[in-house]
C-alpha cells in the first residue's frame, strides 16, 4: 500500500516544534549538490506530490502519534483507564496522576508529531500548483493534506487551546506565529474539512492498494466532531447525515462487535477511518532513529498491543469507573451487557484461539474493583492474544479511529441538544444497542428512563462509554461536557479548575518561538 510505508523525503525536514537551527559555514563548505533535489525543483509532478502526501501519513502512523503517544495522551486524560503493570514510565504516570508539566516527554512528542504533520501538509498544499500532469490526482492529494492538517489542528486546539496556526511552510524564524485564538483555529479546521469533503472520493474511489486513505465520509465525520466541540449541533448533524448508509459507499454496524478490533476484519463496513499498521513478522517495532526494523521504507507497526496486553506490559487497565458502568443483572439490569466481555479480559477467559486460559499470575500489576470484588481485569480491545500466546508482539492490527456506531451516538447527542423528541434520540441509541451480538433492551429502561433531556444526556453518556471505551473518544467527550456543566463531580479525580482543562504548552515551544506570547495570549496556559 502506498500509504503504509514510512516515506521520508529529505526535503521535508524541519519537524517544527518550531525550532530552526542556524549553522555558520565557511564559503568553501557552503556548496550545493548540483544533482540534489530541493523544494524549488522537486515538486513538479503529481507523483512527487503523492510522495509528499504519503509523508504526512507516515508521520500520522508514527510513534509520536497513532502508533503510540497519541493513544496514550488521550487515554491518560480520560477516566476509562488506570495504571496497570509496574512498567508505566514516569511521564505517563505524571499524566494519569494530573502532574503533567511543560517538559513532559510524552506530551511533547505528541505536540511535535502533530506539527510535523502540519508542516508536511503545508508542503503539499503550497506546492501542488506546480504539478500539472495529473490534475485529478493532485487535487485529491491536496484534499488529503487538508484533511490531515485539520485533524492535527483539531487535536491541538482540543487539548492545548490557542496554538500557533501555520498555513504555509515555515522557512525562517520570521515565519513563526503566536498562539491563535481558538475560534481562528477552528475556522481553519472547518474550512480545511469542507475543502476535503469537496475533493475526496468515497471509499469505492480507492483501489485495494490505497485502503486507509481518507475519504469524503471520514472528512464529514471529523467535521461533525469539530462542530460538536464548538457547540454547533445543527451543522454537526448535517455533516453526520451526509455519510451514506447504503450502496458501495454505505456504512452500517457489523453484526459482531469484535469485528471492529481484530486484524482479520479491518476495513469493514462499520470502519470509516483507520490507521494502517503491519506486523513486521519479527517482533521489531519502529521506535525511530536507527532501531532494528526501522528505516525510511520500513513498514510501520503499532505498539498498542504491547502496552495494554494482559500478558505483556499491561501499562494501562480498565478503570473501576469504566468496569462498573456496564449494565449487569447483578445490579438490577434486565440483561448483562455483552460488550463487557468483548472489551475486557477476565481471569479464566480463554485466548490463543481457545488453547490457553488467562490466570491472575499472567497479568502483572494491579487489580480492579468490580461490584465490590477485587479482581484482575485487562483490556481486550485491539489486543492480539485472541489468536496467539506471546508476551511481546508489536503488531499490525489497524487502529480504528472512527466507527459508524460513533456517528449514531453523535446524532443522538445532536438531536438531544437541538431539542428533538425523545423518541428520535432513543432511536439512534437503540440502533447501537440492536447490534446482533449485543441486543441490549431498548431505552427507556428502569436504570435509564431517557425521557427528558437530562435523562437522555445520562443515557448518551452511558452508551458512549460502554460502546466506545478506550477508543480515544472519552477525553474529547469530557472536555465538551465539562464546558456544558454536565458533571456534578469531575470525572478526573485530580481536576483543578482553570488548570486541568488544557495541557501545558511545551517548554521547548516557549523557548524556541519568540512570537508565542504576542497577540494578547500568554505563552503558557493557566496554572502551569
Amino acid at each position: 500500500m502506498l500509504i503504509n510505508k514510512k516515506y521520508i523525503l529529505t526535503i521535508l525536514t524541519g519537524t517544527i516544534a518550531m525550532t530552526i537551527i542556524i549553522v555558520s559555514c565557511s564559503k568553501d563548505l557552503d556548496k550545493k549538490d548540483p544533482n540534489g533535489e530541493n523544494a524549488n525543483t522537486y515538486f513538479n509532478t503529481s507523483a512527487q506530490i503523492l510522495n509528499a502526501t504519503n509523508a504526512i501519513y507516515s508521520t500520522f502512523h508514527s510513534v509520536p502519534l497513532v502508533a503510540r503517544e497519541w493513544f496514550f495522551v488521550h487515554d491518560l486524560r480520560s477516566d476509562e483507564v488506570s495504571a496497570g503493570g509496574g512498567q508505566l514510565e514516569v511521564p505517563r504516570a505524571q499524566m494519569i496522576n494530573g502532574n503533567t508539566d511543560p517538559s513532559n516527554s510524552v506530551m511533547n512528542s505528541l505536540w511535535n508529531g502533530l506539527y510535523t504533520m502540519i508542516h508536511r501538509a503545508n508542503t503539499v498544499i503550497g506546492n501542488a500548483a506546480n504539478a500539472t500532469d495529473n490534475a485529478a490526482l493532485t487535487a485529491r492529494n491536496v484534499g488529503e493534506a487538508k484533511f490531515l492538517r485539520a485533524w492535527a489542528y483539531n487535536e491541538l486546539v482540543t487539548m492545548w487551546g490557542p496554538v500557533p496556526l501555520y498555513k504555509a511552510v515555515v522557512k525562517t524564524q520570521e515565519d513563526f506565529q503566536p498562539r491563535a485564538k481558538e475560534s481562528d483555529v477552528y475556522a481553519q479546521i472547518i474550512q480545511d474539512l469542507k475543502d476535503a469533503v469537496s475533493a475526496l472520493p468515497e471509499k469505492s474511489g480507492y483501489d485495494a492498494s490505497n485502503k486507509g486513505r481518507v475519504t469524503k465520509s471520514a472528512a464529514n465525520a471529523i467535521l461533525g466532531r469539530v462542530y460538536m466541540q464548538t457547540g454547533d449541533y445543527a451543522s454537526a448533524k448535517a455533516a453526520f447525515l451526509a455519510i451514506p448508509t447504503s450502496g458501495p459507499d454505505g456504512y452500517h454496524l457489523m453484526n459482531r462487535y469484535l469485528d471492529n478490533f481484530e486484524e482479520e476484519t479491518e476495513f469493514n463496513d462499520e470502519s470509516i477511518w483507520e490507521a494502517v499498521f503491519f506486523d513486521k513478522g519479527d517482533n521489531n517495532f519502529n521506535w525511530g532513529g536507527n532501531s532494528v526494523g526501522d528505516g525510511p521504507a520500513a513498514d510501520q507497526s503499532t505498539v498498542r498491543n504491547q502496552e495494554y496486553c494482559p500478558v505483556a506490559w499491561r501499562n494501562l487497565i480498565p478503570s473501576n469507573k469504566y468496569l462498573n458502568e456496564f449494565e449487569n443483572t447483578a445490579n438490577g439490569a434486565a440483561k448483562t451487557d455483552p460488550r463487557f466481555k468483548y472489551s475486557v479480559y477476565s481471569t479464566g477467559d480463554v485466548f490463543n484461539n481457545g488453547a490457553s486460559t488467562l490466570t491472575d499470575a499472567m497479568q502483572n500489576g494491579n487489580k480492579s474493583v468490580l461490584r465490590g470484588d477485587s479482581v484482575k481485569l485487562s483490556w481486550r480491545k485491539g489486543m492480539l492474544m485472541y489468536k496467539e500466546n506471546v508476551s511481546f508482539h508489536p503488531g499490525g492490527n489497524n487502529q480504528r479511529l472512527i466507527r459508524y456506531s460513533e456517528i449514531l451516538l453523535n446524532l443522538a447527542e445532536c438531536e438531544n441538544e437541538l431539542g428533538s423528541a425523545p423518541s428520535v434520540v432513543q432511536g439512534y441509541l437503540n440502533q447501537v444497542r440492536d447490534r446482533a451480538d449485543v441486543a441490549m433492551p431498548h431505552y427507556p429502561t428502569a436504570q435509564f428512563p431517557a425521557s427528558t433531556k437530562d435523562e437522555l444526556t445520562k443515557a448518551i453518556m452511558h452508551e458512549r462509554m460502554v460502546e466506545l471505551g478506550d477508543e480515544e473518544v472519552r477525553n474529547i467527550d469530557i472536555i465538551r461536557w465539562r464546558k456544558k456543566g454536565y458533571f456534578t463531580t469531575d470525572p478526573l479525580s485530580y481536576f483543578r479548575p482553570n488548570r486541568d482543562e488544557l495541557l501545558p504548552i511545551p517548554q521547548a515551544e516557549i523557548d524556541n518561538n519568540p512570537k508565542l506570547a504576542s497577540g494578547g495570549t500568554s505563552a503558557q496556559n493557566p496554572g502551569y
